[in-house]
């Protein structure tokens, strides 16, 4: 944990101070930024960094070591009255808290602190604001070294594909093709190249790819065969703990062009992400902000313009760090309206879809890393629907 960072944070934002709470893991992100593990916790702890001076810690009488790892002055409660004037006292002077609070949830990755907290705290005299863009760049902002292993896997993902595409053509010449073995094969090259992922990934034939969270089982999987519709979404990591995710999403047609349904439905996914894209791209260049909610609105606008709009029913990217699903800002004002800004350092997807239940469904999806002064996709973009 860096109290000097946080603080320069606090300052710049106009706030007073960063209240972190728990009990019994409510916020895993308090760990994460405050750097301490978890342990088990049954009784509430608070911890302040204030904007200037030393941290404060406020924790129960049988958990009194909970937080000694952490610089600061403690204090100690055991019950409820001692617990509300110990946190008034912690208090004192400040007014403008950011805790892991999100408005109306308007940011549920965030919203971590319960609204009984909340209302003591505002009884108390305090403004609660949340703490979504600080949990952001204390998050979601990647070191080079971080970003480094990224381009690592991508490297070996993107290669990792393309064998995929050809091994599924061997499968289906020779009659053994269906979706759960192409899984399996793509797991096997992954753990070849000491790659490590969550679930997946996933291979969906004609209606299951109109299925965007769809899991093949070996029980469920459909037969691949000349004439289908594929969607391939594989996602991994370098097998280390501050590896990040590359996560991307292709598809293709087995022995035969597309029809022209299918051609239409790709173009405007397509150019719905390169819209995105170009929208990232253009506010970096321009050094000016841009946030999440931004960035899906204009992939967004270019599916509704085709007549399309109610088939695309996900967000359009999310932030990727060391989980796929990272704590910086989603492309997202469908599912959320998320305010948060894009920041320097920090990665993401950029993968609309339309999904037509029933029939097959088409997803593009890209990671891009933004910078000082740029933004850049990292990997090998889909340009046309791949041929199997």
């Amino acid at each position: 944990m860096k109290i000097e960072l946080i603080q320069a944070a606090l300052r710049e934002q106009g706030l007073d101070g960063w209240l972190f709470y728990d009990h019994h893991g409510r916020d895993p992100l308090a760990y994460t930024i405050l750097g301490f593990p978890a342990g088990h916790v049954t009784r509430r702890w608070f911890y302040l960094v204030p904007a200037v001076g030393e941290p404060k810690k406020l924790v129960h009488r049988i958990e009194s070591g909970r937080l000694d790892s952490l610089p600061g002055a403690r204090a100690m409660y055991s019950s409820w009255q001692e617990l509300e004037g110990g946190l008034a006292g912690m208090l004192e002077g400040v007014t403008r808290v950011a805790m892991q609070y999100s408005p109306r949830n308007a940011i549920m990755y965030v919203s971590m602190v319960d609204a009984g907290t909340v209302e003591m705290l505002r009884e108390l005299g305090k403004e609660i604001v949340s703490s979504a863009d600080l949990v952001s760049e204390f998050e979601a902002v990647l070191t080079e070294e971080q970003l480094a292993t990224h381009y690592v896997a991508q490297g070996k993902i993107d290669a990792i594909l393309a064998e995929g595409w050809r091994e599924m053509g061997r499968r289906v010449r020779s009659g053994h093709a269906d979706e759960f073995g192409m899984v399996e094969w793509l797991s096997e090259a992954m753990r070849r190249e000491d790659l490590v992922w969550e679930h997946g990934p996933n291979v969906s034939v004609g209606p299951n790819s109109a299925d965007s969270h769809y899991e093949p089982t070996r029980e469920s999987s459909r037969v691949i065969a000349r004439g289908d519709f594929v969607l391939i979404d594989i996602w991994g990591k370098v097998d280390r703990p501050d590896g990040v995710f590359y996560d991307i999403t292709w598809t293709g047609v087995v022995d035969r062009e597309p029809t022209e349904r299918e051609q239409r439905v790709f173009d405007v996914v397509r150019d719905a992400r390169d819209a995105a894209i170009a929208l990232v791209e253009g506010r970096f260049a321009a050094g000016a902000p841009i946030e999440g909610w931004e960035a899906d609105d204009a992939a967004r606008a270019v599916i509704r313009e085709a007549g399309m709009g109610e088939f695309f029913t996900h967000r359009t990217g999310h932030n990727i760090g060391t989980e796929i699903h990272g704590s910086g800002a989603h492309l997202d004002n469908l599912e959320t309206h998320d305010v948060r800004r894009i920041l320097e350092n920090t990665c993401f997807s950029v993968e609309p879809g339309i999904y037509f239940p029933g029939e097959f469904g088409v997803r593009n999806e890209v990671d891009m890393i933004a910078r000082k002064g740029s933004a850049a996709v990292t990997g090998r973009v889909q340009r046309e629907l791949v041929r199997i």
